[in-house]
């Protein structure tokens, strides 16, 4: 079996070279043992695996990839597999795809206790992996990835480089930021199509196909994941898809959970379970008051699907100033907390304040709050706690 796996290892290896390298390659620490890359599907978590393994100056015995999925290896135990390669030689092995495997966690820290083995993981979706990431804790370093942000979108669409920057470093210089950026590119010659269509790498692999691999990606979730792993009946998997219509058509202030569980026909509490599980899926994002912690049973003030992309697929109209929170809480939640304030839109860091809006958009709402922030749309270069929406597409 093992020389099946380097067969098709070193198959996929040659042929998935890619050197456009994500925001996370930079942040992984590859010296670690154990290591866990977790994100949605299509984020480019398989390919930095695999740029990692063809970095390595090491004989290609001594690095193996494979898919938890591959039906190579649905007759033996991961333990198994990394037991045979750890005494053939093996130093590096490489495990995708591994919440399809029942009980990942217990191998995976037999791998981590009895092996010399430097061993990489990843999840398409953080589901499973966050649901046993207590078991695995105190041994692997676990990372969380998103899709695309503007800045990343650019630099693929228009193969140059451009400088990400921290939130502090943003609302210090936002305005030297942004002319520089305006004086090499406009950015809302691009900024629609990416809310439209560039979140996924896979968009430049094909953009005429990419509506299509978005809903499958979504649809994978819904209909495979999700029952899998919390054991969801069948027959409700319509009322998962029935849920993100509903959330397609009202905004997210509005949320209504009494009138939303009517409508699809379930009880609170299950309702409740849903939301969690499709934020968990990260079809998602719910944004919740500081004080009520992460309690799945107590109500988002805010519900949006995860990113623009699915908004344009799935609703049969956008309201726009959802398009821009949505947005805007997408790229900061990537590396920073975000939480539902007493006054404006958002609370970052438990420090900032921002309120979300167009051009026109007034500081009335956020005059007499410390570290407050207008956020508006259809404007290149701001000037003092006025930002552009677009630039903090350049946090990561």
């Amino acid at each position: 079996m093992l020389e099946k796996l380097f067969a098709k290892s070193s198959q996929i290896l040659k042929l998935q070279n890619y050197s456009y390298k994500r925001y996370f390659y930079h942040t992984i620490n590859f010296e670690d043992k154990l290591i866990g890359i977790l994100g949605s599907r299509g984020v480019g978590k398989t390919t930095v695996i695999i740029q990692y393994l063809n970095s390595l100056e090491i004989p290609k015995n001594k690095k193996l990839y494979f898919s938890a999925d591959s039906i190579i290896t649905s007759s033996t135990s991961l333990y198994d597999i990394a037991d045979e390669f750890s005494k053939a030689g093996g130093k590096v092995l490489a495990i995708d795809e591994i919440h399809k495997y029942k009980d990942f966690e217990k191998e995976l820290k037999e791998i981590y206790d009895f092996l010399d083995l430097k061993v990489i993981f990843s999840g398409s979706s953080a589901l499973q992996l966050e649901h046993k990431k207590a078991d695995l804790s105190r041994r692997a370093v676990l990372y969380r990835v998103k899709g695309l942000s503007f800045r990343e979108f650019l630099e693929l669409k228009l193969d140059t480089t451009f400088k990400s920057y921290t939130l502090e470093e943003l609302l210090k210089n936002h305005t030297d930021i942004a002319d520089d950026i305006v004086s090499k590119i406009k950015p809302f010659e691009y900024f629609k199509e990416y809310l439209q269509y560039g979140y996924f790498p896979y968009y430049f692999e094909n953009n005429e196909t990419y509506s299509i691999k978005l809903e499958e990606t979504v649809n994978t979730v819904i209909e495979s994941d999700l029952p899998i792993i919390f054991n969801i009946e069948p027959q409700n998997i319509q009322k998962l898809k029935q849920l993100i219509n509903l959330i397609c058509s009202s905004k997210p202030y509005e949320l209504n959970i009494t009138n939303l569980s009517k409508k699809i026909g379930i009880n609170r509490n299950t309702l409740y379970q849903y939301i969690h599980y499709l934020t968990m899926g990260n079809i998602f994002s719910s944004l919740k008051a500081k004080t009520k912690g992460d309690n799945i049973f107590s109500k988002p003030q805010k519900l949006y699907l995860n990113n623009p992309n699915l908004s344009f697929s799935y609703c049969q109209s956008n309201d726009i100033g959802t398009l821009r929170e949505q947005y805007f809480l997408n790229m900061l939640s990537a590396n920073y907390e975000v939480s539902y304030p007493k006054v404006g839109d958002f609370e970052v860091a438990e420090k900032y304040t921002f309120e979300i809006g167009g051009k026109n958009k007034s500081f009335e709402q956020i005059k007499d709050i410390q570290n407050s922030y207008v956020v508006a749309d259809d404007i290149e270069i701001g000037f003092k706690n006025k930002l552009p929406l677009w630039l903090f597409g350049f946090l990561y």
